[in-house]
């Protein structure tokens, strides 16, 4: 090449870094904006209606037993067997943990913005068919529930890394663990809200529950579940447009579609107008920077500064979600083992006293317990840091779980004993969001670089799954060893010792507050792009004219 030709290459190699790290710097330093405020809207609905459809289940699985179940004798209510009972509870967690790593793989290939919208519509039509499923002689209701619980958990599994990747790479970095806080904090409210409707359509059918003919065949609970469920839909509807037309990050447009011109002026946009224009006719020129492949993941991750970081974003996920999903779907029934709540009475009111302390049992700990944790997290997030906050939950809920197993039997002998048990139980709650539960979310959505960021967080919060079926399995196999929920104290025990394992794998982690997403990638920024290498002419969107330089 002449020596002319050398010296304009170069050029333009050194502009378009340059031009990639002003950019870089304009969404890091940006001033909060309503563009931000939209961001953590459209994501955290998706995570309202994620939770409100994981944890209805909690409550609709024990009115599918009064409707479904089997009875154990005459005037004594139905009541899924333990198989049933798993199928449905662990069904989602499976199919989510299938979404976390199909999803994740493919926003970091196709783009985040084309598969935004496509996990919502897959968790509509499934929460839809749920409540119109029915059962024949082939096949059970049970099992019909199962297949579309799973399918709908492939869109939830979707929406974690999808959407801690857009919030993360559109957040100015010193309200950045705000904003992905604030997005899953709608987790806490889903879960609220699950609850609340479950109240207030148990309350509604009081009269239509008591004018069934027995407990043998409560026509009207069949109306709740399916309420329950079908309502799931809601906000997902409402959230959808929003999901469809939210912009491509810059940070995909410029280091994975390598047009850094058009990111740069996606950012102006973004923080001036609000809207978005991709000219048709628009010569593109592409730069030469890192891809994605199987060679470069081996030796991305190769480096252990880069492979320790996703064991500790993945394994303190997992730790996590064996509690975190062995107390959240099974509430109900650890507040009727320790008697909080138990119904007096028998026949048809008892089987409305049930659901009503279950629906009440379940706001408390909601109302007092998850959604304060959360808002706690989103207050401390940027000054405390997440590392911090995820080491002092995992030592406060170790030391939870030791005293509500070891104490067990001395707490549920009294009925204040009792009260203290379900105060712990809110702390352990409180903690949990108020700690990992949060932190697990916002890590690996912060310190991967953009070419595996969404790849990284579905694998991490695959693992977290993986520790959510777990749980599931293991409370199903273990709560009656001994006994109608006799073993429910070792299983608090257990979940001691893997809260204390979430201590070690969260010292593997970096601190990534007031960071930037590329400082916390561990890859050297100046000269990240190595130059053009195509330039590329459009006309109405085709491609007329190609030239490498």
């Amino acid at each position: 090449m002449s020596i002319d030709g050398s010296y304009k290459e170069e050029n333009t190699h050194f502009a378009l870094d340059e031009r990639r790290r002003a950019a870089l710097a304009e969404v890091d330093n940006a001033e909060f904006s309503w563009f931000h405020v939209k961001v953590c809207l459209v994501a955290g609905a998706g995570f309202f209606t994620d939770a409100y459809d994981i944890f209805a289940i909690n409550i609709a699985s024990t009115m599918l037993g009064y409707v479904y179940g089997q009875s154990s004798g005459p005037g004594s209510p139905g009541k899924l067997n333990t198989h049933q009972d798993l199928g449905i509870k662990v069904a989602t967690p499976v199919g989510t943990l299938c979404g976390q790593l199909l999803f994740g793989w493919l926003a970091d290939v196709v783009g985040r913005k084309r598969m935004y919208g496509v996990e919502l519509m897959i968790i509509i039509i499934c929460t839809f068919a749920q409540a119109l499923s029915g059962g024949a002689h082939a096949v059970s209701i049970i099992g019909v529930l199962v297949v579309w619980r799973f399918l709908m958990g492939i869109g939830i599994g979707g929406d974690y890394p999808l959407s801690a990747t857009i919030s993360s790479e559109f957040a100015a970095t010193r309200i950045r663990g705000r904003m992905l806080t604030a997005v899953f904090a709608a987790q806490g409210w889903g879960n609220f809200a699950a609850t609340l409707v479950a109240f207030i359509v148990t309350v509604a059918y009081k009269n239509a529950i008591l004018g069934d003919p027995s407990v043998n065949e409560l026509n009207h609970v069949d109306f709740m579940w399916r309420i329950l469920i079908g309502f799931g839909c809601v906000p997902a509807v409402i959230a959808l447009y929003f999901r469809l037309t939210i912009p491509e990050t810059p940070r995909f447009t410029m280091d994975i579609e390598r047009n850094v011109l058009q990111a740069a002026e996606d950012i102006d946009n973004a923080f001036t107008t609000g809207r978005f224009t991709n000219d048709p006719d628009a010569i593109v020129q592409r730069a030469d920077a890192p891809r994605a492949s199987r060679a470069d993941f081996r030796t991305y991750f190769g480096r252990w500064e880069n492979m320790k970081t996703l064991i500790g974003t993945s394994y303190s996920w997992f730790a996590l979600d064996i509690a975190f999903y062995g107390l959240g779907l099974n509430s109900s029934i650890i507040l009727q083992a320790i008697g909080f709540g138990t119904p007096p009475t028998k026949g048809l009111q008892g089987v409305y006293d049930n659901l009503r302390n279950i629906c009440v049992g379940n706001l408390i700990l909601s109302v007092a317990g998850l959604i304060p944790g959360y808002w706690v997290s989103f207050i401390f997030i940027d000054s405390w840091g997440r590392r911090p906050i995820q080491l002092m939950g995992f030592i406060i809920l170790t030391l939870l779980f030791i005293i509500m197993g070891f104490g067990y039997d001395r707490l549920i002998a009294t009925t204040s004993g009792k009260n203290a048990f379900v105060f712990l139980y809110c702390l352990t709650n409180f903690f949990q969001n108020f700690g990992p539960n949060t932190s697990t979310f916002i890590i690996p959505g912060e310190v991967f670089p953009t070419r595996y960021r969404s790849t990284a967080h579905g694998i991490s919060a695959a693992s977290g799954k993986l520790g959510a079926i777990i749980a599931q399995v293991g409370f199903s196999q273990l709560v009656n060893i001994g006994g109608t929920n006799a073993f429910v104290k070792h299983i608090l025990e257990i979940l001691a010792f893997f809260m204390l394992t979430g201590v070690f794998s969260t010292l593997l982690l970096p601190e990534t507050k007031q960071l930037s997403l590329e400082e916390l990638s561990n890859e050297k920024q100046e000269g990240f792009l190595r130059g053009p290498t195509t330039q590329i002419e459009l006309q109405d969107g085709i491609i007329v004219g190609k030239r490498y330089i």
